[in-house]
């Protein structure tokens, strides 16, 4: 192969390496009910403030039954 060749796929070989890299780091994202919220949740900012107040990271309602649900990084 020609040197332009080799050189155009060790570059493409360390983008798709740190790419890959990256998304390993994010991590997964852990999701629970809230032990404090209580009552139909239609408000993202009041169920993160629950959570925060938890010790999570964020929160949000969700389900067809209005829950507060928790998120953190596992």
């Amino acid at each position: 192969m020609e040197r332009k060749t080799l050189g155009f796929l060790f570059v493409l070989f360390l983008v798709l390496a740190a790419e890959v890299a990256v998304k390993g780091a994010e991590g997964k994202i852990c999701r629970t009910k809230s032990r404090k919220y209580t009552g139909a949740c239609y408000s993202n900012d009041i169920c993160a403030n629950y959570c925060k107040g938890d010790g999570f990271d964020d929160g949000d309602c969700g389900g067809l039954s209005h829950i507060c649900f928790c998120t953190k990084n596992c």
